[in-house]
């Protein structure tokens, strides 16, 4: 067998093996987690964090078949973890918005469900949370319209809690 096709068998091994935990990793957290206090949007989060630690390892896996040499892999590992070091204290960086999502879900009140307003001088906003992305939380308003802010803006406002589903 020729190196190009081994190559090719490894790639869609992990490949399958990627979807495969993908799938498992959704089932498993929500079954697991039905009968604890923890939310539905949490449960969503965390299905998310996952699937993008099994992507991150895919890739780095592939890179390796593919010929990558462990000091590249090195040299992109501390890349990405660079970024996400300066996304901690840079406000204007979108990688502080994955971070802020980070943040809003282990420290913070807010869960997918809630009817929030976040206080602003200028202009308030008030509506129910329908979604916490890595990037944005989308507010749905009374009028119908779905707005998204960006998760690092939430950090910085004052948010009141006005009512709560429970799951």
């Amino acid at each position: 067998m020729k190196t190009i096709d081994i190559q090719i068998i490894e790639t869609a091994i992990v490949i399958v093996t990627y979807i495969i935990c993908y799938f498992t990793t959704k089932v498993a957290i929500n079954n697991l987690l039905k009968n604890t206090q923890l939310e539905r949007g949490r449960r969503k989060i965390m299905i998310k964090a996952l699937n993008l630690i099994f992507l991150i390892t895919s890739f780095i896996l592939i890179g390796a078949i593919w010929g990558l040499k462990q000091n590249e892999i090195a040299l992109f590992a501390s890349t990405i973890l660079t970024a996400f070091g300066i996304a901690f204290f840079a406000q204007w960086s979108l990688l502080s918005n994955i971070t802020s999502s980070i943040i809003l879900f282990f420290n913070h009140p807010l869960k997918i469900g809630d009817k929030i307003e976040i206080l602003d001088k200028d202009y308030s906003f008030e509506g129910e949370i329908t979604d916490l992305t890595y990037f944005f939380l989308h507010l749905k308003l009374e009028n119908g319209k779905i707005i998204t802010i960006p998760n690092s803006l939430l950090l910085q406002k004052s948010v009141a809690i006005s009512e709560s589903k429970s799951q």
